[in-house]
């Protein structure tokens, strides 16, 4: 798999906070970045919102405007996960990259950076997606494997989908097996199934019409 930091680029370069707002307005134009990268001297010293360059006074320079700028990164050494992080949490489609020594270099586009995803094993694999629910303080990481691969599945990742103070939902993707083992092994577990699944769906149809037909049978 190709490595994460194939995808910094410099296509365009960092904006000089002595360049002109009217200049960097005009950089914005035809481009779709939510922020860019600002640097002083060569040094990264935070990232500019187009949202609020638009309301600029347009003869003063970059640097006039450094108390607005946002100062989220990734290092160059960062993994994949924690890159997407950094995007989530600042609300951005670009985040700047700097290495150990806090030296600029470069920016990762997250375009990239969900092609970089699509490629995981978790996205490219065959198999099936099932989405648990439980309580925060009852869910184990260990329990969700165990339950997998005691039946026979072969686990292709998972993560934290969704939280609150009282339950955690977790999405896993395993390869293709015994789904609706698994399902019902979690259920015995006391792990909600908030996913929809086919062969959930018929093991309760049939479940359905035997019933009926007990019913029928006792008239």
């Amino acid at each position: 798999m190709t490595e994460i930091t194939n995808y910094i680029t410099n296509d365009f370069r960092a904006i000089d906070s002595q360049e002109t707002i009217a200049a960097a307005q005009e950089f914005f134009i035809d481009l779709h970045f939510s922020h860019f990268p600002i640097v002083e001297e060569g040094i990264y010293i935070g990232s500019i919102a187009a949202d609020d360059l638009e309301t600029f006074d347009t003869d003063k320079k970059v640097g006039d405007y450094k108390y607005t700028l946002e100062h989220f990164f990734a290092r160059s050494n960062m993994i994949w996960l924690d890159v997407l992080e950094v995007f989530a949490k600042n609300h951005t489609n670009l985040v700047p990259v700097l290495d150990e020594t806090n030296k600029y270099v470069g920016y990762y586009e997250i375009e990239d950076i969900m092609k970089f995803f699509h490629e995981t094993p978790f996205l490219k694999e065959a198999g099936g997606i099932i989405i648990i629910k439980k309580g925060i303080l009852d869910y184990s990481m260990s329990q969700i494997t165990q339950i997998i691969e005691s039946n026979n599945g072969k686990l292709l990742g998972l993560f934290i989908s969704d939280s609150d103070a009282e339950s955690i939902e977790v999405t896993i993707k395993i390869s293709l097996g015994a789904m609706n083992e698994i399902i019902q092994t979690f259920r015995r577990y006391n792990y909600e199934i908030v996913s929809e699944h086919h062969e959930d769906n018929y093991i309760n149809n049939l479940k359905e019409r035997s019933d009926y037909l007990d019913k029928y049978l006792n008239i």
